[in-house]
């Protein structure tokens, strides 16, 4: 009898040994340039990585069905072509050849791919979007623009291991990364002295975001990881005020000669860093005071973590790099050119409402709200114009952060009494003005925090929140 009961045992032990096995492969990475401007583009194979972690997340969700993004990835198993995972994503890269600069010149660009370590060969093939629709068919479908093939086996896999960036903080874990989706806070310009700073700082970014709906109701679903490789000098650069700094991962400010947009293009050293961590998001927590931050959908969001309004830019850079939330916003200068024609955007909360019987959010959409939706633009534009006049003024003379953070408070006291006197506040239709267009583009509801410095998302960015996290958690 005991006998029975050892094998018993022992072929419970080689089977959840097995499952196990199976259940947790390793990371593996595809690092690669992107190259090009705003009418050609070039790929060209940097490494392939074994990471030091396994892969944390869900093997019963690899495929991505969102139609979400400019790019997308798939591996195919070699030999039977099967489909074994896939990722939509934007890029720097994407964002940048859409700039001026981009007319007259080539910039190049390090991206990667991660995916779970297959046991035999794959062809990874990366696609872009051939159109603009949210859901694409026969006449808008993907496009292939690079492919390569990745044997896991290769003696010429990069197997070691980066340096490390220090120890791995658990802030928030709520059960198994494959069933949870895994966010890390990274710091970035922070010295050694400074690490108790990060966390408290990581502390307060987390506060802000699962306090606001619907991460609040999902806090569970969420483990949240730290790390904080140590800086020799605090902050990063910002060479707008002649500020330059060799961070770990390379954030900075200025990016496409925006002065308040922070992200690095230092992938290469980010994704080292990052894997220490069993992640699928990060965020940047950048160690400076001078309002800025970025976000670019499934890489990486970045908050200037001392500044009054780190709350705010946090969170709303967090929706873009979460689930592929647009700037509904569109009097602030940005770098980007205008499209030569409206096309329908697949973010999920802008509309070029192109077919006004087909909303993409028409479900929302409650009886008696005309679409597209009346609201005072024109009082709120003028408004939005001064606001940013006096803060181009205070940005060239260089006054100190304190005089821009009372104008943003008086701009949102502001902006709240004005769009909480709206007859349709509240409700959701499709309010012209969004995704840096005055005309012709159009967002859900009357305010919502990728509009102004509003406190909440508004009902579709929040089911689009959901979705993703649906994608991941579970």
């Amino acid at each position: 009898m005991k006998r029975a009961l050892w094998v018993v045992a022992y072929l419970l032990f080689l089977f959840f040994s097995c499952s196990l096995s199976l259940a947790a492969p390793r990371t593996l990475r595809v690092d690669y340039y992107h190259t090009g401007n705003s009418h050609e583009e070039w790929f060209s194979l940097d490494r392939v990585v074994l990471e030091p972690l396994e892969w944390p997340g869900n093997l019963n969700k690899t495929i991505d069905e969102s139609q979400m993004g400019n790019y997308r990835f798939e591996v195919r198993e070699r030999a039977s072509g099967k489909l074994v995972y896939s990722r939509g994503f934007n890029s720097v890269f994407g964002e940048w050849k859409t700039t001026e600069e981009a007319l007259h010149g080539n910039r190049t660009f390090s991206e990667s791919l991660r995916f779970p370590s297959p046991d035999a060969p794959v062809d990874v093939s990366l696609q872009e979007r051939a159109g603009s629709g949210v859901h694409p068919g026969p006449t808008e479908a993907w496009k292939e623009v690079w492919k390569t093939l990745v044997d896991p086996k290769d003696k010429f896999v990069d197997r070691s291991r980066p340096p490390s960036p220090g120890a791995l903080l658990e802030m928030q874990k709520m059960g198994d990364p494959a069933t949870k989706v895994d966010l890390l806070v990274l710091g970035d310009g922070y010295r050694a002295a400074e690490r108790g700073k990060f966390e408290k700082d990581a502390r307060r970014f987390m506060e802000a975001l699962f306090s606001t709906p619907p991460f609040r109701e999902h806090q569970k679903d969420f483990n949240v990881w730290g790390l904080c490789p140590a800086a020799e000098e605090s902050g990063v650069s910002r060479p707008s005020s002649g500020i330059y700094r060799r961070s770990p991962v390379g954030a900075a400010y200025d990016t496409f000669g925006t002065e308040r947009y922070v992200l690095t293009t230092e992938n290469r050293a980010l994704r080292d860093v990052a894997s220490f961590a069993p992640y699928e998001f990060i965020e940047i927590l950048v160690n400076g005071q001078t309002y800025g931050g970025g976000g670019i959908f499934n890489q990486y969001a970045t908050v200037a973590i001392d500044n009054l309004w780190a709350g705010y830019v946090g969170v709303h850079e967090f929706g873009h790099q979460f689930a592929g939330l647009a700037d509904e916003y569109y009097t602030s200068d940005v770098a980007y050119l205008p499209p030569a024609t409206k096309t329908e955007p697949w973010e999920p909360n802008v509309t070029a409402l192109l077919d006004r019987a087909d909303l993409k959010w028409k479900d929302l959409v409650a009886a008696g709200t005309p679409v597209p939706t009346p609201w005072n633009q024109e009082e709120f534009d003028r408004f939005e114009r001064e606001i940013q006049r006096q803060r181009k003024e205070l940005r060239a003379a260089g006054k100190p952060e304190a005089e821009i953070d009372e104008l943003f408070r008086k701009q949102r006291a502001k902006e709240d009494a004005m769009l909480g006197s709206e007859k349709y506040v509240g409700k959701v239709g499709a309010f012209e003005g969004a995704n840096y267009e005055a005309k012709g583009y159009y967002r859900p509801e009357v305010d919502c925090i990728m509009f102004t410095r509003h406190r909440t998302f508004c009902g579709v960015c929040r089911r689009a929140i959901e979705r993703v996290i649906g994608m991941y958690a579970g």
